[in-house]
């Protein structure tokens, strides 16, 4: 049998950790890579405790649901609440960050971005990341379907 490459296992955990996200505009999930290994992951809602945009509606002004914490900051604040270092990891993440996020991430000192779905890729995103010297790289995830019952996976 023919394991998925690494980028195809990070994106695919980046997919599943959307399936958790409360926003009703974009379901998107991060998951922060170190050494081969998840350190961290997210998806975009509300602040721990608060109410949802799937219950209430999004509180949207200017275009932007203020009440949406993105899945690469949560994935970033997941580090900084458990004191886990970010300097020179890999997030994966199932669309291209927007800018507050990307400054977020150089700051945080990850080093490559891997994306699946373009999403407002906005020039200026692009230009801090090449200022930075952060790798963007897009990864499309390959359709897996596992079969649990006979404990393996079919590539479609």
């Amino acid at each position: 049998m023919e394991r998925i490459s690494w980028d195809q296992y990070f994106m695919a955990q980046s997919h599943l950790l959307a399936l958790r996200s409360t926003c009703e505009r974009l379901m998107v999930g991060a998951t922060i890579v170190r050494d081969k290994r998840i350190i961290a992951g997210g998806y975009n809602g509300s602040v721990s405790g608060g109410v949802h945009c799937i219950d209430e509606g999004c509180y949207v002004i200017d275009g932007h649901c203020i009440r949406t914490i993105h899945a690469e900051m949560n994935a970033l604040l997941q580090c900084a609440k458990f004191g886990v270092a970010t300097d020179q990891a890999e997030l994966y993440v199932t669309h291209f960050p927007c800018i507050q996020c990307c400054k977020a991430i150089i700051q945080s000192g990850i080093q490559t971005v891997y994306y699946a779905t373009d999403y407002k890729n906005h020039p200026y995103a692009i230009e801090l990341f090449e200022n930075a010297g952060i790798k963007a790289e897009k990864v499309v995830l390959e359709e897996t379907s596992l079969d649990l019952q006979l404990n393996h996976f079919n590539r479609q």
